[in-house]
Order: C-alpha cells, then structure tokens, then sequence
C-alpha cells in the first residue's frame, strides 16, 4: 500500500503539474517512443543478465509490491523454532534432529511455524546448518567463519538484481535520448512543412527524453532501492540464525543463544527480551 501511494503521489505530482501549466495528456501517447524505450530497457537487462538472475529480478519485483512479511509473528515463529531445535538438541543429542531437518515439511515440529515453512531458502539455511552441527564435532570460530562465508555469498547473489535493475535504470535516460533522435530525425524530414508540423514532431522527439529520465528517477530508481532494502532485511533474519547456532555452540543457554540472535533482526520488527521472554514462557506452559 505505502508503494502505490507513493507511486499515485509521484504521477499525481508530474502529471497535475503538466496539466496546471497548459499541457495535454495525448501529447504522451508516443508508441513509437515508447516501444524504442522499454525495448531498449528490456533488451539490454536480458543481453546483461543469466536467467537465473532475471528470474531473480521478477519475483523480487513481486515481493516488494506485497506486504511486509517481516511482521511481528513472522519474528516469534523463527525466534521459537531455532529455541525448539536448540532445546530439542539440549534433551536429546544432535541426532535427534535428523527426523526433523530431513525432511522439514514433513517434521510436526517445523509445521507449528507456517509462515517459515514458506520461506524455502530460509529453512534450507536452517536445515542445512543444523545438518553441519549434528554431522561431527565443530567449534565456534569455525562454525561463525564457515557460516558468514556463505552469507556472504548469498547476499551478493540475492543483490544482483536489484544492482542490474539499478544499472538498466542508469541508463533509461540514454534510451530517451536515442528516441529523442530518432523523433528529431523524423521532424527534420518534414522540415519543408508547416512549422505546426515540425512543433508537433518536435514535441513527439522531446517525450523520449522525459519519458527516459521519468522512469529511471521516478520508477525503477526506488524500485531497485526498495529490492535492496528488502533483501537486507531477509539477509538479517540469516544472520539472526548465524548468531544462534554460533551462540549455542560456544557453550551459551538456550534462551541467551537465542536473544543473541534476536538481536540481529530488523530494528522496525525486533522483539525486546521481554516479549522474547513471554513468548517462551508460553511455549513451555501455554497455561
């Protein structure tokens, strides 16, 4: 909803203020500009861009005109299933794990929390480190350099498309300019006609230049931003799993590994103690 307003305050700004100052809106209807535009545009992310990425790219654009999936509860079931895990490794060993990190969609443990079951590559994370733990012996200062390499290489891959969608949006304006041009070549043919003909085609040349400079500023600019943004917030629930699985295997309780963890979430979201608190209290006596 914030994107849409933002987005209706942004053509409500550019459009009204064309309309205040004399302008008419069929002036915009340019096909011709517009296909050499958003062809261009669309043509060179896929010349610049594997599959995998541009694959990438359409389903970010499509998490970022949802809601906030980071909410509050989303926050109390990752913070209550690595406690459950760790308490489970606590009662019974590592091996005891093997029922439920096998197979996570399958573990009655992993389906009281749905809304991370949704998250594949978060579960694969979680999975997959437990996995690490329960398959030998693995110090701290391991586990923590192991784990913040493969952040690491997650979060640049995760990036990628909100960086090519940046770079294409860098060069919007260069596309506007190439249709500005052609319009300009189109008009010079007619330079033998009515000077009304020769404004018209002028005026058709000059929609190029706005519409590049429009979408790149107004449109896939904060797109790209608000891809990276999100991203960010999905690599620091990754890093509040890093922080607890580090925390637990350095000798930590459950509930310090964790708070240590808990502390790594995005500040619009986190829990304090006190509510991480509450919500183990309930978990343990739900009476």
């Amino acid at each position: 909803m914030q994107k849409l307003l933002g987005l209706l305050v942004v053509l409500g700004s550019v459009i009204g203020g064309y309309l205040m100052s004399g302008g008419r809106m069929a002036a915009f209807w340019q096909p011709g500009e517009i296909v050499i535009i958003l062809g261009a545009g669309i043509g060179a992310m896929v010349i610049a861009n594997p599959r995998h990425v541009l694959k990438e790219m359409l389903a970010q654009i499509k998490g970022v005109t949802q809601k906030n999936e980071h909410t509050e509860e989303f926050q109390r079931q990752i913070l209550m299933l690595l406690y459950e895990l760790l308490e489970l490794v606590q009662d019974g060993g590592l091996k005891t794990l093997d029922a439920h990190i096998e197979v996570p969609d399958n573990s009655p443990l992993f389906q009281k929390y749905p809304l991370i079951l949704q998250d594949k590559g978060l579960i694969t994370f979680i999975s997959d480190n437990f996995r690490l733990m329960a398959m030998g012996k693995i110090n701290e200062h391991e586990l923590e350099g192991i784990l913040e390499q493969e952040l690491e290489a997650m979060e640049e891959e995760l990036l990628l498309p909100s960086r090519s969608l940046q770079r294409t949006a860098e060069a919007m304006p260069g596309f506007g300019i190439c249709a500005a041009v052609l319009g300009i070549i189109i008009a010079m043919q007619s330079i033998d006609g009515s000077i009304a003909i020769i404004g018209i085609k002028v005026a058709a040349a000059l929609i190029g230049t706005f519409l590049g400079v429009f979408i790149c500023y107004c449109i896939m600019d904060p797109l790209s931003n608000s891809m990276e943004q999100r991203t960010k917030k999905k690599m620091s629930v990754l890093e509040c799993v890093r922080t607890v699985l580090v925390s637990h295997v350095s000798g930590k309780p459950t509930l310090l590994a964790v708070d240590a963890g808990r502390k790594m979430l995005p500040l619009d979201s986190k829990p304090t103690f006190a509510t991480l608190d509450l919500w183990v209290n309930q978990m343990v006596d739900p009476l």
